[in-house]
């Protein structure tokens, strides 16, 4: 199979569940090319973790590491990259649960926030802020998929891209919290 088909030379692409083809830069193809950018990006912040060993979390009598709980991250969004693709796909209440306990376990070991901190830290704690913002984006653009009546999304897949960036934001500051650094807010001066 050839890595390029050449149909999509004149801006258009193809998807899942038509035969007809969309501009690349229209709401569809936008929101699942910011899906696969995320979903690359955490690729890049796992490879992170596993050089630098990464934060854990025990959640019950199960150990997570940093890398692991990425990886389950990367299944979710092909999940919710093959629902806005049209395919019967979508997210679990389960996996929305599981993630909503890492964020949990993750809260029981790290300081309470009392105010905004400045992204930084660890490699691995700046990059898991960059995935951070991604998944924000990610959310946004699954929204106006939506709002533009293309696709109906289960509330489970809405509720997970709302999680994922709570669960980035605990993992960046876990991963600095192991390291030993504190976070450090602005001063707006």
């Amino acid at each position: 199979m050839a890595l390029y088909t050449g149909r999509g030379d004149d801006g258009t692409t193809k998807v899942f569940d038509s035969k007809e083809r969309v501009l690349k830069s229209s709401e569809l193809p936008e929101c699942l090319g910011t899906l696969d950018e995320l979903n690359s990006f955490i690729g890049l912040c796992k490879a992170r973790a596993r050089a630098e060993g990464g934060p854990s979390v025990t959640l019950g009598r199960t150990h997570y590491d940093c890398a692991r709980i990425l990886h389950g991250v990367q299944e979710t969004l092909f999940i919710i990259q093959a629902e806005v693709a049209g395919a019967q796909k979508k997210v679990g209440k389960a996996r929305l649960t599981e993630a909503e306990r890492l964020i949990h376990a993750i809260e029981g070991v790290i300081p309470p926030i009392v105010s905004f901190s400045i992204a930084g830290g660890t490699e691995l704690s700046a990059l898991l802020d960059v995935a951070r913002t991604l998944a924000r984006r990610a959310e946004r653009r699954l929204s106006s998929v939506e709002g533009a009546g293309l696709r109906k999304l289960s509330l489970h897949t809405r509720a997970y891209a709302n999680r994922l960036s709570s669960l980035l934001f605990a993992l960046a500051r876990l991963a600095n919290h192991e390291s030993g650094l504190a976070e450090e807010s602005p001063r707006y001066r």
